[in-house]
């Protein structure tokens, strides 16, 4: 049996584009894709902070030290620029590797900047 965990998260990134007009895809900063784990066209789900859009596409690497957060082609309705977003991949691990997995958490500061990362989200308390 597998299990589909989270795999790796970019927590309130900042949009930095959104082109219409550009084939479609999230461009996120190579810097951050590599530090994630996420690869470049690999499926990811986009939670929009801001105005509460939810969508899926993929990855594509951008400039590596940009800060570039690009929604494009028909997802660049779904997010403006400035707006505050959740960037997911997840993935299907067997119950061996359920036991130790940890996800890649990276968050980011109010400046588009990566503030920490982390392999574990708090727990919440009631």
């Amino acid at each position: 049996m597998l299990t589909t965990l989270l795999k790796a998260k970019l927590h309130r990134a900042v949009t930095t584009h959104a082109v219409v007009d550009y084939e479609g895809s999230c461009a996120i900063d190579g810097d951050w894709l590599d530090m994630s784990g996420i690869r470049e066209y690999e499926q990811i789900d986009i939670y929009n902070v801001t105005n509460g859009e939810r969508f899926t596409t993929y990855a594509i690497r951008g400039e590596a030290g940009s800060k570039i957060i690009s929604v494009n082609g028909a997802a660049a309705h779904k997010a403006a620029v400035g707006d505050i977003l959740i960037i997911c991949a997840y993935c299907q691990y067997d119950e061996t590797e359920v036991e130790t997995h940890e996800p890649r958490l990276l968050y980011m500061a109010a400046d588009g900047s990566l503030s920490h990362s982390s392999n574990a989200i708090p727990i919440q308390l009631a």
